[in-house]
């Protein structure tokens, strides 16, 4: 599996934009959205809608993948 940056479009707001992230990431995102029982696109509006300005959507991304991997460890 590669480490390089994949990109995919999305839609936002009406309007398309491309995200760059690792195959790995899109994977998990994906089963998020379909865990969640929502198009993808829904899923990326909602982080984006909750991210704060400093950060990138890809950042953000990420991060929500990584607290929702965490979310799901037994504690």
């Amino acid at each position: 599996m590669s480490a390089r940056p994949v990109k995919h479009s999305v839609t936002l707001h009406g309007h398309r934009t491309s995200i760059s992230l690792e195959a790995p990431f899109w994977a998990e995102l994906r089963e998020i959205a379909f865990r969640k029982d929502m198009p993808i696109n829904a899923l990326v509006a909602e982080i984006d809608e909750a991210r704060g300005v400093e950060s990138g959507l890809a950042s953000a991304i990420r991060v929500f993948v990584l607290r929702a991997l965490k979310d799901r460890l037994p504690k």
